[in-house]
């Protein structure tokens, strides 16, 4: 398992500011099977990130297992409600809500339950700090800064230093902010053989350079797997450094299919596993000057069947040993994490499709991801990650490119992929690059949030519920605060001339000048060019 750095716990004004409203505190109780009967008005967040537009939970029947499961993205085994109550297990647990009540199960451990308050945000302060308290740290400061730029969708399985230049390039010529460069799938030259490939790649050390010069810092995409006629794979294998299958006596290397084939896995279990794999990274940081790793997959999914590994682990932990890899890098990205809030790990939502359906997963996503404890976080690529929604020209929406830009512009970190000054008119592609420019602009108050995040454990984006108990925002799922004071209504339906903002207490002025006094409810204008924001100056 992974063991912490030393830990920073929340301010004790926390403690004493329940004390002092009189909020209710209860003993926690353990039992592997727990069942609450809900309250009136009562709200719950947690579980999974994926799940994060069912939540929040209460209102209807829901359920889900944890247990070799984390939905391919953020999982963490809690459950925290807007009445100040919480759910917590240190392993996997199944939890359904129904029949006005929420039941929990573990087939591993005991399930912690209690009340701290009796708030949404009180019962996060208490979870947090008691459970995973975040380290001091953060990713990169540039993951924050700037937008980040993966070649995936542009490039595909066609990675090669020429078009890699190029695209870096045109960043900078059609005027965005150069940030945080990820090198995706198939640069190297098989997985496990973690070099670039001679065909594809003549000067690598050159491109770097390049890169650099350019402003950029780069990252390079990387999978635990292993292919399996590799003579990486056979000397891995002959170390005992691979996950094993369980049945038979020959213990011959497991092979896991995944999206692009049938794999072995190293066994990270094994500390001479982790050590190998570093050593490969840090041969590419220390040879070419590479920056950092965009650490995919690592799926619960993938490690569970009949696998032998050399310490007997869940198949949750397995995910957890693989994003302990990137404690060891502040430039990173993970799409599948299990126990691993409170630590600087950039954490992203996993690939969306092209369309509005689920563009309007994206706020309740990133909500889910603050909630759970991951405060580090990204959207998908911006227009969705999914890159055959790219391959024909005519099939693009460029009203939605725009929008997801606009959802993306005032989150922690906003990352391109399709190169919106080919995919976009004139008019589209200004609108995208504003989106860009503005992120930029809100950098260093994004990074701000980050630094008191590393140390509070906070969500850096924040539910409205979260900042307003009692107010009845806990099923606002259009709307987030970044930080405290900056209020953002992105627009997530096709043709929009307006939309409705719930604005909470307090006097908010507008990206349009504006100004509002809350607690009010008001139709605003939008125009595809505006991105409604507002920062609470009262």
């Amino acid at each position: 398992m992974i063991c912490r750095p030393t830990l920073c716990l929340l301010p004790l004004f926390i403690a004493a500011t329940q004390l002092a409203s009189g909020a209710p505190v209860t003993s926690p109780s353990t039992s592997k099977s727990v069942e609450l009967k809900l309250e009136p008005g009562e709200y719950w967040w947690g579980g999974m990130s994926v799940d994060g537009p069912q939540m929040p939970y209460g209102a209807g029947n829901f359920s889900r297992d944890l247990d070799g499961n984390d939905g391919t993205n953020q999982a963490q085994p809690l459950l925290i409600s807007s009445h100040g109550r919480y759910v917590w297990s240190e392993q996997p647990f199944a939890y359904k809500f129904g029949g006005g009540a929420l039941t929990v199960t573990s087939k591993y451990g005991p399930v912690a339950t209690g009340r701290q308050g009796r708030t949404l945000r009180e019962a996060f302060a208490f979870v947090s700090k008691k459970y995973f308290p975040a380290n001091g740290k953060h990713p990169d400061p540039l993951m924050f800064t700037h937008p980040q730029y993966n070649t995936w969708i542009e490039l595909m399985y066609d990675q090669n230093e020429a078009d890699v230049l190029k695209y870096a390039q045109a960043i900078v010529d059609q005027g965005y902010p150069p940030g945080v460069l990820m090198i995706d799938d198939n640069w190297q030259e098989d997985y496990g053989t973690w070099e670039f490939s001679a065909r594809r790649f003549k000067d690598p050390t050159a491109m770097m350079a390049r890169l650099h010069q350019l402003g950029f810092k780069v990252m390079l995409w990387v999978v635990p797997f292993v292919s399996p006629d590799s003579a990486v794979y056979r000397d891995l294998s002959k170390r005992g450094l691979l996950l094993r299958e369980s049945t038979g006596t020959a213990q011959e290397p497991a092979l896991i299919r995944w999206w692009n084939g049938a794999s072995a896995v190293l066994d990270l279990s094994n500390p001479k596993s982790e050590e190998w794999f570093d050593g490969r990274l840090r041969h590419l940081s220390e040879t070419y000057g590479v920056d950092g790793y965009k650490f995919d997959a690592g799926d619960a999914s993938f490690y569970t069947g009949r696998i032998a590994s050399f310490k007997s682990e869940l198949s949750n932990d397995h995910t957890s040993l693989w994003a302990g890899v990137g404690l060891r890098y502040p430039l990173n990205e993970f799409r599948a994490t299990w126990k691993m809030a409170g630590l600087p790990l950039a954490q992203r939502l996993r690939d969306k499709r092209h369309s509005w359906e689920d563009l309007q997963q994206l706020i309740p996503g990133i909500l889910a991801q603050g909630l759970m404890g991951y405060a580090f976080t990204c959207p998908d690529m911006i227009g969705g990650g999914e890159f055959d929604s790219f391959l024909n020209h005519a099939t693009v929406d460029q009203e939605l490119v725009v929008r997801s830009a606009q959802v993306s512009a005032l989150m922690p970190m906003m990352q391109f992929s399709v190169a919106p000054w080919r995919v976009l008119d004139e008019r589209h592609a200004a609108i995208a690059k504003r989106m860009a420019l503005l992120h930029a602009q809100f950098g260093p108050e994004i990074l701000r949030l980050a630094e008191v995040s590393a140390h509070s454990g906070e969500p850096i984006v924040r539910p409205l519920a979260y900042a307003y108990p009692g107010t009845g925002y806990e099923r606002i799922e259009d709307e987030f605060l970044l930080g405290s004071d900056v209020l953002v209504a992105p627009v997530l339906t096709k043709n929009a001339h307006s939309r409705r903002i719930v604005f909470p207490k307090g006097t908010w002025k507008g990206d349009d000048e504006s100004t509002v006094v809350g607690p009010k409810t008001v139709e605003v204008a939008v125009p595809l060019e505006r991105l409604p924001w507002y920062r609470r100056v009262q």
